[in-house]
């Protein structure tokens, strides 16, 4: 796509940013937003469907772990299409992380990420097995790798974004109200390499 095409992302598309503060300003960024929307595919009608999910760590500092309840629809849905779409939004910073979920059943990663308000999420059912704690056999971990991402941080206060946009909409040119930031498929694989050679 041209700048003539998409003159909003011209204006505020950042080329100066190092692959490695992207990745990192990305991950503080979701990290600090602890919640975000997890959009799967339903195995049965093919729509698009979105859940609330909370972040409880991650891997190589680009990859999102969740926690979750393995008997549910998005687990199932996951086997059919692993592609996720994973949307976080904050006052007027957003972000939008494309990735692979895969569904881990693993005693000690459950373990490592488990708290006690998963609890409230998975329910006791009374059956002395299936009682919430870190051994209950629900339990699993979601991985998302990371394809690609983009994330805006809005780099002016309220009153000078209205007055950017107000100059857009009389002047007809975009309005600059964000820094916007791609973190594309060779940087985010470069970033991997990176992680790669010092591990």
């Amino acid at each position: 796509m041209t700048s003539l095409e998409d003159p909003y992302k011209a204006k505020n598309l950042d080329m100066e940013t190092s692959v490695e503060d992207k990745v990192n300003g990305l991950i503080d960024f979701v990290t600090e937003c602890k919640f975000g929307m997890m959009t799967t595919r339903d195995r049965v009608s093919g729509m698009l469907v979105s859940r609330c999910m909370a972040i409880t760590g991650n891997e190589n500092g680009i990859d999102l772990i969740f926690c979750t309840n393995t008997e549910t629809g998005k687990a199932e849905e996951l086997k059919g299409d692993p592609h996720v779409n994973l949307a976080f939004i904050r006052d007027k910073n957003w972000a939008s992380v494309s990735g692979i979920a895969e569904v881990v059943q693993n005693t000690d990663e459950v373990k490592k990420h488990y708290s006690t308000g998963l609890k409230a999420w998975l329910g006791d059912v009374g059956d002395g097995i299936r009682d919430g704690s870190s051994k209950d056999p629900r339990l699993g971990i979601i991985k998302v790798r990371t394809l690609t991402a983009t994330y805006a941080i809005a780099h002016t206060a309220s009153i000078g974004r209205a007055m950017e946009v107000a100059k857009g909409v009389v002047t007809g040119n975009a309005a600059g109200v964000n820094t916007l930031r791609e973190i594309g498929s060779r940087e985010v694989e470069l970033w991997r390499r990176s992680k790669d050679l010092v591990a």
